[in-house]
């Protein structure tokens, strides 16, 4: 998915302004002075960056070893040799300022991270930029390097051109693209789609934009199974080959299945910050933070992206959105000035139904295949990662 809002680009000129006045120079800033991030995804290192061109100390903190384009997940499923361009190394793009390691608490009261080596690093701003955590090949449940990750895409891949008979456990906006690429590359291929509910993605969408997604599937060849929920997914074997698998529905439904890829079971990733902020989170495990992203109560910590209580769809774009305005903040907070708010905006939506297809909403708008695929589609923004981490794309 890729996501912008009207009233964000419109806002692209301040920051623009905003980045020359910073860009080149320092902050001055005490010997105490030091910004911990807690995560690596979108919202982390577009924070790091931030941070980074203010010239002020920070640390960067990441169980993995690489930062994960996750938006290319499905595809690296799919397509050989595509998983590499999805990982990004940490340690080229911020040195020293980066660490890797799992954050297993926060003590508060002495402003240190803990992690779980039992190593402490002392912060006098924290940023949680955790993200959500949900089943592979869409997410890692386990901390995994970059080279055994890209290696877990390509078996993947092979497991796939091994099947002739797959199904895809959830409808939203992951499943929907993971059934299209699947399609797309192995059209002969018998692929069917559950989903729990009647309409497909997000709730949020146009109907027109729901109903579109459902006739390029069908279009594609993909059975659909709507309205019907898989009662024995904790007996299938997901992601690898199992000739003769049999998914159960609620709805007395039997499908026989040689690979099942789950696409659900997305949820907030709390473990770091669950015990420290128990006071101060959402019913789904998010952080409640005020308009300047601030943790409730606390003027040195924010919460930005997934992990966030921002009443907006979790998505790649608005985190880094968030990031920017918690590391300003940080900054202005130092020199005594005003805190920028940050104000959720209308939703734009692009989804990749393939490299050669795709549909979506701007601002409301209905758009089709060909500005879905000029946008996104043939490459899902890869491009766009590599560049923030100031890489070269391997070709």
């Amino acid at each position: 998915m890729m996501e912008l809002r009207k009233e964000q680009l419109q806002g692209g000129e301040e920051l623009q302004a905003t980045d020359r006045r910073i860009m080149g120079g320092t902050v001055s800033v005490d010997e105490s002075f030091h910004v911990v991030i807690v995560g690596g995804g979108f919202g982390g290192i577009a924070a790091g960056n931030r941070l980074k061109s203010y010239n002020v100390p920070f640390t960067l903190i990441d169980v993995k070893d690489a930062f994960h384009h996750n938006p290319g997940a499905l595809r690296a499923s799919v397509e050989s040799g595509f998983a590499k361009q999805t990982f990004i190394s940490f340690k080229e793009t911020f040195a020293q300022n980066f660490k890797q390691g799992k954050v297993i608490d926060i003590d508060l009261e002495k402003q240190d991270v803990i992690l779980e080596n039992g190593e402490t690093l002392h912060f006098s701003h924290l940023i949680l930029a955790t993200g959500s955590s949900g089943p592979f090949p869409g997410k890692f449940v386990e901390p995994v390097t970059m080279e055994n990750a890209i290696q877990m895409y390509e078996d993947l891949v092979k497991q796939v051109q091994e099947a002739q008979r797959i199904v895809v456990i959830g409808g939203g906006s992951a499943g929907v693209e993971m059934a299209a690429e699947v399609k797309t590359d192995y059209p002969d291929k018998e692929v069917t789609l559950i989903h729990s509910k009647i309409a497909l993605a997000d709730v949020q969408l146009l109907p027109s934009v729901r109903q579109g997604l459902k006739e390029i599937l069908l279009k594609k060849g993909v059975q659909l199974q709507l309205g019907q929920k898989v009662i024995n997914i904790q007996d299938l074997v997901m992601n690898e080959m199992k000739a003769d698998m049999k998914v159960l529905t609620d709805k007395g439904l039997e499908i026989i299945a040689d690979l099942v890829i789950c696409c659900t079971g997305i949820r907030v990733n709390s473990s770091a910050y669950s015990n420290a902020f128990k006071d101060c989170l959402a019913e789904d495990g998010a952080v409640l933070v005020n308009p300047h992203l601030q943790v409730i109560g606390m003027e040195n910590v924010y919460a930005i992206g997934d992990c966030a209580d921002v009443k907006e769809p979790k998505m790649a774009y608005h985190a880094g959105l968030h990031a920017v305005v918690a590391a300003d903040n940080i900054i202005n907070s130092v020199g005594k000035k005003n805190l920028k708010v940050y104000k959720p905006g209308s939703l734009t939506m692009l989804l990749s139904m393939g490299r050669n297809d795709g549909i979506g909403q701007i601002f409301g708008c209905h758009v089709g295949k060909f500005i879905v695929v000029m946008a996104k589609s043939k490459d899902l923004l890869v491009w766009k990662s590599w560049r923030e981490m100031g890489q070269t794309k391997p070709s």
